[in-house]
């Protein structure tokens, strides 16, 4: 089954509807701008921004991740705590967006750590795949990302980039970053939301994306860096896979996909 919903759709019943609707995909051809799921000591919001970016609100401070595009993204979200940055590529780290943002921590994987000016990698933390750390009142996983098809290799070689899984408030929630469907993600216990790319030629076909999904079954996934992909099809596929998980389509390109 595929549902819709209205623009008009506020944040305290966008967060009712999904506790109280069973897991059957959700298409959302207007989506509300902001996701609340509740966790021990409150909530965890989620603010898509662009493509890949999106901002998040914990109960112990606010996530920017991969900010990119310029500060005035930002302007009306509520101020960083930390900034996480998955990899390397324009789309994910943009070092003037970092300088205009306010001087927050940084967690990033060791590639971007080795980038960083001396004034950001000051307060800038290198995270490797498998580390695990603390921050703000949550725990951070550092996943694997990579590619894992012959012809697809070149854009995220295994070993450099990171995903992330941050336990927050006994739940756990997964952002993926530039991967395939890794035998990482598919191993993946307990996952509240999941946040899973697709597009070519740099990350994953629907179908890939789906079969993921119905590996490690998330109670909700949200498609984001998916430009040009057909989010449809991604969610007739996870609902005929019979993992149960809810999709949510939010809107990631407020200023077109091209």
């Amino acid at each position: 089954m595929i549902l819709s919903r209205r623009a008009s759709l506020m944040l305290g019943l966008a967060t009712l509807a999904a506790a109280a609707m069973p897991r059957t995909p959700l298409a959302q051809t207007a989506a509300p701008a902001s996701f609340a799921y509740p966790v021990e000591g409150g909530q965890v919001v989620f603010h898509p921004v662009d493509h890949a970016s999106m901002v998040i609100e914990t109960p112990g401070g606010v996530i920017y991740v991969d900010p990119v595009g310029g500060a005035d993204l930002y302007r009306g979200m509520p101020q960083p705590s930390l900034i996480l940055i998955t990899h390397e590529h324009g789309d994910h780290f943009d070092l003037p967006t970092l300088q205009a943002l306010p001087p927050v921590a940084i967690i990033a994987n060791p590639a971007v750590h080795g980038m960083l000016p001396a004034d950001l990698q000051g307060r800038a933390t290198a995270m490797a795949n498998g580390d695990q750390a603390q921050a703000i009142g949550m725990g951070i996983e550092a996943v694997p990302a990579y590619n894992t098809s012959p012809d697809r290799l070149q854009y995220h070689p295994q070993g450099r980039d990171n995903g992330y899984v941050l336990t927050i408030g006994g739940k756990r929630f997964y952002i993926a970053g530039d991967t395939e469907d890794t035998p990482e993600m598919r191993a993946l216990e307990g996952i509240e939301v999941a946040f899973l790319p697709m597009n070519l030629p740099y990350t994953m076909t629907v179908r890939q994306a789906a079969d993921a999904v119905a590996a490690f079954k998330p109670a909700s996934v949200f498609p984001y860096h998916h430009r040009g992909s057909d989010l449809g099809e991604f969610a007739r596929l996870v609902e005929g896979s019979g993992a149960g998980s809810l999709v949510v389509l939010a809107n990631w390109y407020p200023r077109g996909e091209g």
